[in-house]
């Protein structure tokens, strides 16, 4: 717990709470939390915005990726599949032409 948090609950205790040392607590206690987390998680560190705006570009990356593959994906199927439709009409209505 922070020393400023300490000193604030010690407050609270002292006069009772009013709304500015209550929503003092509260900001304090919140920002302790917030600090904790991103310790916890690696990202206190001065580098972690920077870490954090490149992992946001890998993943905008990896999306885009995903989508164009999908695109590829469906256009080689619709490709393959007017080949067979275009062969079936040619068979059905031409097939003197491959004999």
């Amino acid at each position: 717990m922070s020393a400023v948090l300490e000193q604030l609950l010690g407050q609270a205790a002292d006069r009772g709470v009013d709304a500015a040392t209550l929503r003092a607590i509260v900001e304090e206690a919140g920002e302790a939390a917030a600090t904790r987390a991103l310790t916890r998680l690696g990202l206190a560190d001065a580098g972690a915005g920077r870490d954090v705006a490149e992992l946001r570009e890998l993943l905008g990356s990896w999306r885009a990726a995903k989508v164009s593959a999908w695109k590829a994906l469906w256009g080689w199927v619709a490709r393959v599949l007017s080949t067979v439709v275009l062969a079936g009409i040619a068979v059905r209505w031409g097939g003197e032409v491959w004999k």
